[in-house]
């Protein structure tokens, strides 16, 4: 399988400044990563806050460049200046607070911002701003303002805007971090759509494990380095390790995990809520038929 994405042996420092902006020493953050992210895949980046997941997500299309080791995105190294632009054109990248994303005072004008910038024709322009906004399922808010739109509605507005650049993968720092629950199920909701029904290889960065759950692949960063790489039911089943670095598991994995300290036999792999309800509905009737 094709990678759009690999980290080889990254390894990212800020600097630390004292009062006159002068360097007195280096923060590590990134510690030897090695990843590839397959063209196509849906893959969770999780972590709690500070453990370098943001930092990482930065590197995917450029925005910070590797202190050691490499990235490549699509074959290109991001190190490469006069490159930028087509790493940017290949991974598109949205931020946890849609407001700092839009810039326009109409939806579509917002979506059509940078293919302006970029010079695309006015009716190439029509078209994807139109298509951008119907994959969000916006566009029967295409002619309101941004700023009366809700939360998760002014995300979906800011993805779009990246998706009628037509990039072959977005990076997702945190996207539904500042939004209430349903605005982050409308953008989860999203997500799978561009990734299933676009072929949009999706990075997701987050701290909702419900998020991650959903992912095909969910990556586990610790202090700068990857402590865990597998799909979704094989990490969350691991609820001491995740434990051990402030990390929670999904409410229908802790259920198990506790009904299982309590001595029943049940799976430790059930991670959504529909499964564990099924789960515990079927072992329920089985004991009333055992005790007829």
């Amino acid at each position: 399988m094709e990678k759009i994405i690999k980290a080889d042996k990254l390894v990212f420092d800020y600097s630390v400044l004292d009062e006159n902006g002068d360097e007195v020493g280096k923060n590590r953050v990134l510690d030897n990563v090695s990843l590839e992210v397959e063209n196509g895949s849906f893959v969770a980046v999780l972590g709690h806050n500070g453990s370098g997941k943001s930092t990482l997500a930065k590197h995917f299309n450029g925005i910070l460049i590797p202190t050691e080791g490499k990235v490549l995105i699509d074959g290109i190294d991001s190190s490469d200046e006069s490159r930028i632009y087509d790493i940017r054109q290949t991974v598109g990248m949205v931020f946890q607070n849609p407001d700092n994303q839009i810039v326009a005072t109409i939806v579509e004008e917002d979506v059509a911002f940078a293919l302006e910038n970029l010079g695309v024709e006015s009716s190439e322009i029509r078209k994807r701003v139109d298509e951008a906004l119907k994959a969000v399922d916006m566009y029967d808010y295409r002619e309101h303002a941004p700023h009366q739109l809700s939360g998760g509605q002014k995300q979906r507005v800011a993805i779009a805007g990246i998706i009628a650049m037509r990039p072959r993968c977005i990076v997702m720092d945190e996207p539904t971090a500042m939004l209430d629950p349903k605005g982050r199920k409308e953008i989860m909701k999203t997500i799978k759509s561009l990734n299933k029904d676009y072929g949009i290889t999706v990075v997701l960065i987050t701290h909702y494990m419900e998020e991650a759950a959903q992912a095909q692949r969910v990556v586990v960063i610790d202090k700068g380095r990857i402590i865990m790489d597998d799909v979704p039911k094989k990490i969350f089943s691991r609820v001491e390790e995740l434990k051990a670095v402030g990390l929670d598991v999904p409410q229908a994995t802790e259920l198990m995990y506790e009904l299982k300290k309590a001595g029943l036999s049940v799976p430790e792999d059930i991670i959504d809520v529909e499964q564990c309800a099924e789960y515990l509905y079927n072992m329920l009737k089985d004991k009333m038929k055992e005790e007829r």
